[in-house]
Protein backbone atom coordinates (compact mmCIF):
# COMPACT_ATOMS: atom_id res chain seq x y z
CA UNK A 1 0.00 0.00 0.00
CA UNK A 2 1.33 3.51 -1.18
CA UNK A 3 1.50 6.00 1.74
CA UNK A 4 2.84 9.69 0.80
CA UNK A 5 6.50 9.99 2.41
CA UNK A 6 5.76 12.29 5.09
CA UNK A 7 2.94 10.06 6.62
CA UNK A 8 4.61 7.11 7.19
CA UNK A 9 6.06 6.31 10.40
CA UNK A 10 9.34 7.55 11.63
CA UNK A 11 10.55 3.54 12.74
CA UNK A 12 10.08 2.93 8.90
CA UNK A 13 13.33 1.08 7.44
CA UNK A 14 14.62 3.13 4.85
CA UNK A 15 16.96 2.15 1.96
CA UNK A 16 18.71 4.76 -0.34
CA UNK A 17 19.91 4.24 -3.50
CA UNK A 18 22.25 7.23 -5.16
CA UNK A 19 22.11 7.40 -9.07
CA UNK A 20 25.69 7.95 -10.49
CA UNK A 21 24.09 11.12 -12.57
CA UNK A 22 20.80 13.25 -11.87
CA UNK A 23 17.84 12.23 -13.87
CA UNK A 24 16.28 14.09 -16.31
CA UNK A 25 12.64 15.57 -15.84
CA UNK A 26 11.55 12.81 -18.04
CA UNK A 27 13.28 10.75 -15.98
CA UNK A 28 11.99 11.73 -13.23
CA UNK A 29 8.29 11.33 -13.93
CA UNK A 30 8.83 8.20 -14.89
CA UNK A 31 10.29 7.00 -12.33
CA UNK A 32 7.38 8.20 -10.30
CA UNK A 33 5.27 6.13 -12.20
CA UNK A 34 7.30 2.96 -11.72
CA UNK A 35 8.11 3.23 -8.18
CA UNK A 36 4.35 4.04 -7.42
CA UNK A 37 3.14 1.32 -9.46
CA UNK A 38 6.05 -1.34 -8.05
CA UNK A 39 5.25 -0.10 -3.94
CA UNK A 40 1.29 -0.29 -4.98
CA UNK A 41 1.79 -4.02 -5.50
CA UNK A 42 4.49 -5.03 -3.19
CA UNK A 43 3.88 -7.79 -0.73
CA UNK A 44 5.28 -10.39 1.73
CA UNK A 45 3.99 -13.27 1.87
CA UNK A 46 1.04 -12.15 0.12
CA UNK A 47 0.31 -8.92 2.60
CA UNK A 48 0.75 -5.71 1.41
CA UNK A 49 4.00 -3.75 2.48
CA UNK A 50 2.93 0.13 4.06
CA UNK A 51 5.78 1.49 2.16
CA UNK A 52 7.05 5.69 0.86
CA UNK A 53 9.61 6.56 -1.37
CA UNK A 54 11.19 9.98 -2.38
CA UNK A 55 13.63 11.21 -5.06
CA UNK A 56 15.77 14.17 -3.46
CA UNK A 57 18.00 16.32 -5.43
CA UNK A 58 17.01 14.50 -8.64
CA UNK A 59 20.18 11.57 -7.78
CA UNK A 60 18.29 9.73 -4.82
CA UNK A 61 16.16 6.85 -4.76
CA UNK A 62 14.43 6.37 -0.93
CA UNK A 63 12.15 3.73 -0.35
CA UNK A 64 10.37 3.79 2.98
CA UNK A 65 8.20 0.77 4.92
CA UNK A 66 6.52 0.28 8.14
CA UNK A 67 7.62 -2.27 9.45
CA UNK A 68 5.19 -2.38 12.21
CA UNK A 69 2.42 -2.99 10.20
CA UNK A 70 4.16 -5.68 7.77
CA UNK A 71 7.70 -6.51 7.62
CA UNK A 72 9.51 -6.87 4.60
CA UNK A 73 10.98 -10.21 4.00
CA UNK A 74 13.73 -11.85 2.22
CA UNK A 75 11.77 -12.31 -0.83
CA UNK A 76 9.60 -8.42 -0.78
CA UNK A 77 13.29 -7.55 -0.08
CA UNK A 78 14.88 -9.32 -3.06
CA UNK A 79 12.02 -8.30 -5.41
CA UNK A 80 12.67 -5.03 -4.41
CA UNK A 81 16.48 -4.97 -5.16
CA UNK A 82 15.80 -6.63 -8.30
CA UNK A 83 13.22 -3.81 -9.28
CA UNK A 84 16.31 -1.38 -8.75
CA UNK A 85 18.89 -3.49 -11.02
CA UNK A 86 15.62 -2.70 -13.38
CA UNK A 87 15.52 0.92 -13.22
CA UNK A 88 19.82 0.55 -13.51
CA UNK A 89 19.23 -1.09 -17.13
CA UNK A 90 16.22 0.77 -18.06
CA UNK A 91 18.17 4.22 -17.80
CA UNK A 92 21.43 3.47 -17.61
CA UNK A 93 22.53 4.43 -14.11
CA UNK A 94 24.29 2.79 -10.91
CA UNK A 95 22.53 2.53 -8.06
CA UNK A 96 23.65 -0.52 -6.22
CA UNK A 97 27.16 0.80 -5.60
CA UNK A 98 27.73 1.33 -2.03
CA UNK A 99 31.83 2.92 -2.74
CA UNK A 100 30.63 6.18 -4.20
CA UNK A 101 30.29 9.40 -2.48
CA UNK A 102 27.45 11.78 -2.71
CA UNK A 103 28.32 15.23 -1.43
CA UNK A 104 27.53 18.95 -1.47
CA UNK A 105 29.25 21.46 -3.38
CA UNK A 106 27.61 24.73 -3.33
CA UNK A 107 24.27 24.05 -4.99
CA UNK A 108 25.45 20.78 -6.70
CA UNK A 109 25.55 17.39 -5.82
CA UNK A 110 28.93 15.94 -6.38
CA UNK A 111 29.96 12.20 -7.11
CA UNK A 112 33.16 10.81 -6.59
CA UNK A 113 34.16 7.14 -6.00
CA UNK A 114 35.70 6.43 -2.41
CA UNK A 115 39.07 6.45 -3.80
CA UNK A 116 38.65 9.84 -5.25
CA UNK A 117 37.10 11.03 -2.15
CA UNK A 118 39.59 9.85 -0.01
CA UNK A 119 42.68 11.93 -2.02
CA UNK A 120 40.10 14.81 -1.64
CA UNK A 121 39.93 14.75 2.04
CA UNK A 122 43.86 14.48 2.27
CA UNK A 123 44.15 17.21 -0.33
CA UNK A 124 41.69 19.69 1.59
CA UNK A 125 39.38 19.79 -0.98
CA UNK A 126 36.93 18.42 1.28
CA UNK A 127 36.65 18.74 5.18
CA UNK A 128 34.90 18.22 8.01
CA UNK A 129 32.10 20.62 7.08
CA UNK A 130 31.35 19.25 3.50
CA UNK A 131 27.57 18.31 3.32
CA UNK A 132 27.76 14.52 2.87
CA UNK A 133 24.77 11.74 1.99
CA UNK A 134 24.65 9.39 4.51
CA UNK A 135 23.01 6.15 2.98
CA UNK A 136 23.83 4.08 5.92
CA UNK A 137 20.88 5.60 7.66
CA UNK A 138 18.13 2.65 8.38
CA UNK A 139 15.15 4.39 9.14
CA UNK A 140 12.79 7.25 8.22
CA UNK A 141 13.71 9.30 11.41
CA UNK A 142 17.42 9.08 11.11
CA UNK A 143 16.95 9.81 7.96
CA UNK A 144 15.46 13.18 8.28
CA UNK A 145 18.14 13.84 11.08
CA UNK A 146 21.35 12.27 9.46
CA UNK A 147 21.32 11.83 6.37
CA UNK A 148 22.58 15.35 5.12
CA UNK A 149 25.71 15.83 7.70
CA UNK A 150 29.13 17.33 7.74
CA UNK A 151 31.34 14.77 6.89
CA UNK A 152 32.61 14.89 10.30
CA UNK A 153 29.96 13.57 11.90
CA UNK A 154 29.58 10.64 9.41
CA UNK A 155 31.47 7.80 8.31
CA UNK A 156 33.15 10.09 6.23
CA UNK A 157 35.11 11.83 8.94
CA UNK A 158 37.32 8.17 8.70
CA UNK A 159 39.05 10.43 5.95
CA UNK A 160 39.80 13.33 6.85
CA UNK A 161 42.96 13.18 8.97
Amino acid sequence: MLVAFDKIADEARVWIYQANRSFSETELEELHTKLSNFITQWTAHGTDLEASFEIKYKRFIIIAVDQTKQAATGCSIDASVHFIQQLEKEYNVDLMDKMNVSYKQGQYIAYKDLKAFRKMAKDKAVTGNTIVFNNLVATKAEFLENWEVPAKESWHGRFLN
